[in-house]
């Protein structure tokens, strides 16, 4: 059913993402490798396992002893663990000795532990009598103020999943384990073209009824935000031939087209005739139900999305969020967002009790899920030296410094990455 200018029906922005996403997955771009340097931002195109174990050695995470910890047991200020101290541990040596029943040696945070323990007590739990003893006045249990050999990341485990946007902490991750080199999808390239007998260049200066490019530059922004390659073809006036054969040539060397102004109604509107002359299926709707962004034109041409967008810079950027940026990211490869599109902080309700210390506020990364229309989030727990931690976080939530803790179901902030 067409309106009284002659147009479809407004639909609702959702079932014009429905009549998009059922040409899905689109024309995905090539696959490449590339130098970890330069793999920020870009999106993985398989799986990526861990090549070994990380860290391949047991490792103190404190400043301490590296102790036996059933020498320990039962040691408090008034009655505490006399043990021998043998040696210092130095940063980047394999230690070649091990110790026994009541020795100890001294370890800085990362030190490799010696054979003969399993645990590490920090310096502020002992007293040293004199240079070969000290006391202990505190047990730690086995595992205790340890990173094991294998704990982060185990050789095999997969460590990103493909189809993932790789992060700063990604890289990292992925720097720790010796990978240098990562499978990913190339950047999609999307072809702007201006439209309108009105719009001039931005260098020059405009003359009454003239405005410049500004949408041009908004999607060249907009796009490389969303990890695109913005080609911006130029302005072309509102002649049929003319705007036809430019969506002919974007068709040959882009993944998308976006053409700004045209989409209103009126004499010189071609924007939906060229995308329906260009192939199959061509338009899907003209038109929703959106303020601004109504005159939205949305198409598909053997496989490649076209869209029409309003003139009004307002509208470009509305549209650009709710239909433009969900179809790159398909193309993208994108296939397991984190937590959809939301961005900056967030409030959820915490899965489990956690405790903190007052005095401090406390990050604590968690991974977000919708339970009956809410957010909640999931802690992550694990020591503060693993990588991986980061990796699987949607963000951190935050517990202020007045505090000693949340209760399960408390509303907290998260931050998210």
């Amino acid at each position: 059913m067409r309106d009284m200018l002659g147009r479809e029906e407004l639909i609702s922005v959702e079932r014009a993402l429905e009549l998009l996403f059922g040409y899905a997955p689109f024309n995905r771009t090539s696959r490449t490798k590339v130098s970890l340097d330069q793999a920020y931002g870009m999106i993985t195109s398989m799986d990526i396992l861990s090549p070994e174990d990380l860290p391949s050695f047991s490792r103190s995470t404190v400043d301490g002893y590296a102790v036996n910890s059933a020498d320990t047991f039962g040691a408090t200020d008034g009655l505490p663990a006399y043990l021998t101290i043998k040696t210092e541990i130095f940063m980047g040596e394999r230690p070649d000795f091990s110790l026994k029943q009541s020795e100890v040696a001294k370890i800085a945070t990362g030190g490799m532990l010696p054979e003969g323990t399993d645990a590490v007590v920090m310096f502020e739990h002992t007293q040293q009598i004199d240079e070969t003893m000290i006391e202990v006045m505190k047990p730690v249990s086995p595992g205790e103020n340890v990173i094991q050999a294998g704990e982060d990341a185990q050789k095999g485990a997969l460590v990103i999943r493909s189809g993932n946007k790789l992060r700063p902490q990604d890289v990292g991750a992925l720097a720790g384990l010796g990978i240098t080199k990562v499978q990913v999808f190339a950047k999609p390239r999307v072809s702007i073209l201006s439209t309108g007998d009105e719009i001039v260049p931005a260098h020059e200066p405009i003359q009454p009824g003239q405005v410049r490019d500004i949408n041009a530059y908004t999607l060249s922004g907009l796009i490389m935000n969303a990890g695109g390659i913005p080609l911006r073809k130029g302005i072309f006036k509102d002649n049929y031939a003319t705007i036809h054969e430019s969506v002919e040539q974007s068709l040959q060397d882009s993944e998308m087209i976006l053409i700004t102004g045209g989409s209103s109604v009126g004499t010189k509107d071609m924007t939906a005739k060229v995308i329906n002359a260009m192939g199959q299926p061509g338009v899907l709707f003209h038109g929703v139900s959106l303020k601004p962004g109504k005159p939205m034109i949305g198409g598909v041409v053997n496989g490649k999305p076209i869209f029409g967008l309003p003139g009004h810079p307002v509208a470009v950027h509305v549209c650009f969020e709710l239909f433009i940026r969900p179809v790159l990211e398909d193309i993208a490869g994108i296939q397991e967002k984190r937590f959809g599109s939301k961005t900056g902080t967030i409030q959820a309700r915490i899965g489990k009790n956690i405790s903190s210390s007052p005095g401090r506020e406390e990050h604590i990364g968690v991974t977000l899920e919708e339970r009956d229309g809410e957010l909640w989030a999931s802690p992550i727990f694990g020591k503060s030296g693993l990588i991986t931690n980061l990796t699987m976080a949607d963000g951190t939530a935050v517990i202020p410094l007045k505090k000693f803790g949340v209760q399960a179901g408390e509303v907290v902030e998260v931050r998210l990455f």
